[in-house]
Parts: C-alpha cells; sequence; structure tokens
C-alpha cells in the first residue's frame, strides 16, 4: 500500500444493480486484476486488505500523532486532534468528527433549517443527498427540496433568484460529483452565495472533495471555506482515509451539531483508526493533490488524443480539460461490455486505465456508457502517450467482448 488508496466510485445503489451472487463474484475478480496490475492511474481502497492497513497505521501512524497515549474515548484524543486540525486548515473556529458524510450532511441542514424556520432546502438534483442517500432528507430529517436547476452545472446566480419559493438553505456541492465532478468559477460561486444572501438563505457546502478545488479556483481552503455558513468535507475519497467526515462552522453550530450527532446514533465509543487514517491523509496526500489536478489534464489529453488514434466513432472526455483530479469518460458501448474489457486490460496487460462502467449519465446524452477517471499518485508515471497507447489496447479488448457476444 505504498500510495494513498481513493474511493473506487461505486454507490451503494450502483452495487446493488444485478444479481448479488454474481456481483459478488465479478468484484472479487476485478479487485484481484487491480491489485496485480503494474500500472494504474489511482489505487483504488478496496484493493487494501486489513493486514495492510493495519501495517500503515502502525508503520506511519506516529508521524502524525503519538500512538503510546490513551486511546479515544466518544471523540477525545486523536479525533479532537483531529477536529482541530480540520477547523484550523478551513478557517473556521470549530469541528466535529462524524463516522459518515450523510449523517454529518443531515445534521448539518436540519440544524440550519431550525434556526432559519424554513425546512426547505436548495440543490441541485444531481447533489449527493438526492442521489445517494435513499431519501433521507426527507425521510429522517423532514426536510423538502427545491432545485434552481437541472442542467448539468451548478445553479447560476440568477437561478437562484429564481427559485420560485423560500429556502432556508443553499447547499451546494463542490465539486458536483455526479455533473462530471464539475466546479463553477471563482466568481460564479461568489455570485451565487450572495445570491442566496439576498434570498436570507445561509449557505452549506458540501466539500466531500473541496480538498482539490484549490487550483481551479486559485484560491486556499480557508479563502474557499469562509463564503459559507457550514462545510462538510470527507476524509477517504480524496485523502484515502478509512472512513469518516468532518462538519465545520460557528462554534455554536457545531456544538448543536454535535447533540444531534449523538441523537443519530453518531456517538463511537472509539474511532482512531479511521481518524488516524484521515490524519495521514492530510498529512501526504492533500500535498500532492495540486499535482494530481495538474496531471489530469495530461491524462484527459492523452485519453482524447488515443481515441482519436483507435478511430472511435464518439466519445467525450468530460470536462475536456478537468476541474479537479477526477473526471468522466462517455463512451457509445453497452457497460458491461466495456467493464469486461477494462478488466481483460488489467489481467493481460497490468495496466489500469478504467475501472467500472456505468449505464446512462444524467448530464449527457442517452445510450453511452459513463466511467469515473481518477489521477493520483501512481498517475503522474504516465505520460499523454502512454495513455494514447492505452486507450488504443483498450478498444481493442472492447472490440473483442463485443464479437464474443
Amino acid at each position: 500500500m505504498a500510495d494513498v488508496m481513493t474511493d473506487d466510485g461505486e454507490s451503494t445503489e450502483r452495487r446493488k444493480s444485478g444479481g448479488e451472487e454474481e456481483g459478488q463474484e465479478q468484484r472479487q475478480r476485478r479487485i484481484a486484476a487491480w491489485r496485480r496490475a503494474d500500472r494504474v492511474l489511482a489505487r483504488g481502497s478496496s484493493e487494501a486488505t486489513p493486514a495492510e492497513w493495519l501495517r500503515v497505521l502502525a508503520d506511519e501512524g506516529p508521524s502524525v500523532y503519538d500512538l503510546d497515549g490513551a486511546v479515544d474515548l466518544y471523540g477525545d484524543g486523536v479525533v479532537e486532534h483531529l477536529e482541530r486540525r480540520v477547523a484550523e486548515l478551513l478557517g473556521f473556529p470549530a469541528a466535529a468528527f462524524f463516522p459518515t458524510g450523510t449523517m454529518a450532511q443531515q445534521v448539518a441542514l436540519r440544524c440550519w433549517a431550525a434556526r432559519t424556520g424554513n425546512p426547505v432546502v436548495a440543490l441541485h438534483p444531481l447533489a449527493h443527498p438526492e442521489v445517494h442517500e435513499r431519501g433521507a432528507l426527507a425521510a429522517v430529517s423532514g426536510l423538502r427540496t427545491v432545485h434552481p436547476t437541472r442542467e448539468g452545472r451548478l445553479p447560476t446566480a440568477d437561478e437562484v433568484r429564481g427559485v420560485e419559493e423560500p429556502f432556508g438553505t443553499l447547499m451546494v456541492e463542490l465539486p458536483l460529483r455526479d455533473a462530471g465532478f464539475v466546479l463553477p468559477t471563482w466568481d460564479e460561486l461568489e455570485e451565487v452565495v450572495e445570491a442566496a444572501r439576498e434570498r436570507d438563505a445561509l449557505v452549506h457546502f458540501d466539500g466531500a472533495r473541496l480538498w482539490e478545488t484549490t487550483v481551479h479556483f486559485g484560491r486556499g481552503l480557508p479563502e474557499i471555506a469562509e463564503l459559507a455558513d457550514s462545510v462538510y468535507v470527507s476524509f477517504y475519497k480524496s485523502l484515502g482515509g478509512l472512513s469518516g467526515a468532518a462538519l465545520v462552522g460557528p462554534e455554536s453550530f457545531v456544538e448543536e451539531a454535535r447533540a444531534w450527532r449523538h441523537r443519530y446514533g453518531g456517538s463511537v465509543f472509539q474511532q482512531h483508526p479511521a481518524a488516524l487514517a484521515a490524519l495521514l491523509g492530510l498529512a501526504r496526500e492533500l500535498p500532492r493533490l495540486p499535482s494530481y489536478v495538474a496531471h489530469a489534464a495530461v491524462v484527459a489529453a492523452g485519453l482524447r488524443k488515443g481515441f482519436e488514434v483507435a478511430a472511435v466513432p464518439w466519445s467525450r472526455v468530460h470536462p475536456e480539460v478537468p476541474h479537479t483530479h477526477e473526471f468522466q469518460v462517455w463512451l457509445p458501448h453497452a457497460p458491461e461490455v466495456l467493464t469486461e474489457a477494462a478488466v481483460r486490460q488489467a489481467e493481460e496487460t497490468g495496466r489500469v486505465l478504467f475501472r467500472r462502467w456505468f449505464a446512462g449519465s444524467a448530464a449527457g446524452p442517452p445510450g453511452v456508457a459513463v466511467t469515473e477517471v481518477t489521477v493520483a499518485a501512481p498517475g503522474l508515471e504516465w505520460t499523454a502517450d502512454e495513455v494514447g497507447e492505452a486507450v488504443v489496447d483498450f478498444m481493442g479488448y472492447v472490440r473483442q467482448v463485443e464479437r464474443e457476444d
């Protein structure tokens, strides 16, 4: 586990498609191929074994925290240390650790709803609570949502001003993952926040991947975060931690969030493995993210060139120049064909260019499959030409699989 793991881009809903037994068998095959591969763009979190993780925490943990101190109990010790570190990084007075981002955002939005007296949350229909949380905002927290836009991008200031009914909170996902990890410009973001203020609304940032937005915005994390009243960040996505999230904001808000965290079952007895992995991610991966973002543009250019050389009639890299170190690729083939081709390429050549493909894309045309590409430390070794060559190779496997069908 020389490189920090990234998440594998598979939501619970996506993993549960198809037969459970067949899905598990195919998943284990993919993981085995990824583990054996010697050329990858990023290492997925599912590739690490428990033994590997335990060795990393034991061997590298002392570089970020004293492992001979008392173990954490209900959020003290290393968890408190992590909370102070995150609050400092984002320029807020306080932070609270949560076992999941879903819980953190449920709590944030219900806290703001109580303070504004308005249970309506304005957010994009592709935002995480709408797509990946089984309707929890309504079912658990009693909140209702409205959508300023249905376009495959974040809303504009005019669209926020044009929402037909009052809303208490505007939630902005930065970047908007299911639309292609897209971001607005800095000026557009400032205008959107100002538009929400004009509507007497509070602003919450879903910053699960906020860590890698600094390059696109040309601003540091505190300057980005201070636009919002509260921010949620994840530790297991771009930072490669085990699990967990943090909610940052004013002290009174964080204290209220802690109370709701307890009510939601989030006051966990001991959380030192997750907290320690998060601290390692902040120390090791956070400084590297700008280099990943820069190289994602190189990889994206190599992909486009490769599709051209392979004479692929239609393809799309979205965004054309990635806003972060993650982006989408679209191809007009069946997702199961593309996934099988990707696995065979990994098994037979030791190169992992793509991982899983899925049907459809809310941000794209019908009849295409979409995959997510992440560029992390291993991806820095790839040149654009090598990426292009791997694309040509991949399309050969695609044709092979289609002939068999």
